[in-house]
């Protein structure tokens, strides 16, 4: 258990223990992106519970790249106010937090913003409405819009931020060869479609200074047919740690990957727990920045297991924290018992439906 819960630090940022509580879309935000009190008593909770290091849900660094309703976003100064109160709520519980930044390019939703989705390529067969292909012009200004949003993370008090270039989010699409069919500099080999998410790096490094943790969420593959491979993602995993990237967590899949995505279901034993758990291993074989590894983590001997045996540096979390946000505190007291999370899903469901994040199993069992 010691191993778990010893003190270590990102950049400076001291943890308590190497569990994460991995970025979650809560629908919890006002409809402009502004933090809630709802949203604020979510992170609360969190602290309270343990969890040594909370990523926020991905908060939109522009307004043409929010994903879905109700989304966090840090595209304004005005947000900051909202985003200072979570930032500080968590730190008067003893947490640390994380801001994540996003933009979901081709996956943006146009029907609440209004505007046309950007993407590296337009591509067929993927979505009906309309795309625009991004000039060099347009790829500068989310470069910096992601440099801004950093500089507002950091003026709230959040402890850091974390880069969201996975799930077939924007710098996630110029990664992916399945996405980016690019002839310019920033499509073609690994080296060119990873330019762009290198350069928002250094747009944010150059904002927020050195001293501050910067982190980056990243697929591990697509696991889909001309995806990004794990060889191409170690090979961006080395390109960030050149640069100075303070941790990794790694993840996979795009929303057309089926049943080989991010959130699965069917977590009923060990063997089907941390099923990144191989690309982990090859990252911290060839890299030596920490790496976070996500991905139906269930039970407390997995997780000692993997930090034993070398596989990962950090443990992230997503859904058992929806049904238990004290989790870590439990597991800290010596119960060992497995998250009580049966990973189903229908918490995601209740966030589709605007009601914000739940575990509705745990309610429909309440109301038994």
């Amino acid at each position: 258990m010691q191993i778990l819960f010893t003190e270590t630090q990102i950049n400076g940022m001291t943890l308590s223990n190497r569990f994460v509580r991995s970025a979650t879309w809560s629908a919890m935000a006002a409809e402009d992106g502004r933090c809630t009190p709802q949203l604020v008593n979510l992170m609360t909770n969190l602290a309270q519970g343990g969890v040594g290091l909370i990523v926020t849900g991905h908060a939109y660094v522009r307004q043409d790249g929010q994903a879905g309703p109700n989304q966090l976003g840090a595209y304004s100064d005005e947000l900051v106010g909202g985003l200072q109160d979570m930032a500080q709520k968590v730190h008067d519980h003893g947490g640390k937090i994380v801001l994540q930044l996003a933009h979901a390019g081709f996956f943006a939703n146009e029907k609440l913003t209004g505007i046309t989705p950007i993407a590296p390529s337009v591509l067929e067969n993927i979505a009906k409405a309309p795309r625009k292909e991004m000039t060099h012009q347009d790829i500068r200004e989310v470069i910096d819009a992601f440099g801004a949003a950093a500089m507002r993370a950091r003026e709230a008090g959040f402890d850091g931020v974390q880069i969201h270039a996975a799930h077939g989010y924007l710098l996630s699409q110029f990664l992916s060869p399945k996405l980016n069919h690019r002839s310019d500099e920033y499509g073609g080999a690994i080296g060119n479609r990873a330019k762009a998410l290198l350069e928002v790096f250094r747009a944010i490094r150059g904002a927020v200074g050195r001293d501050y943790p910067i982190l980056v969420k990243l697929n591990s593959q697509d696991f889909v047919d001309g995806g990004l491979t794990l060889e191409d993602s170690v090979q961006a995993g080395r390109m960030l740690a050149d640069e100075g990237i303070d941790a990794i967590e790694l993840s996979g899949g795009l929303p057309i990957s089926g049943e080989s995505g991010s959130i699965r279901k069917g977590i009923i034993s060990e063997d089907r727990e941390a099923y990144f758990k191989d690309e982990a291993r090859a990252f911290k074989e060839r890299l030596s920045v920490p790496i976070i590894l996500v991905g139906g983590i269930r039970s407390f001997q997995v997780a000692e297991r993997l930090v034993k045996d070398g596989v990962a540096d950090y443990l992230s979390m997503s859904r058992p924290f929806i049904r238990e946000p004290d989790l870590i505190n439990r597991w800290r007291s010596g119960d060992l018992r497995k998250s009580t999370c049966i990973s189903e899903n229908s918490c995601l469901n209740a966030a589709r439906a605007g009601e914000g994040i739940y575990c509705v199993t745990e309610k429909k069992q309440q109301r038994k």
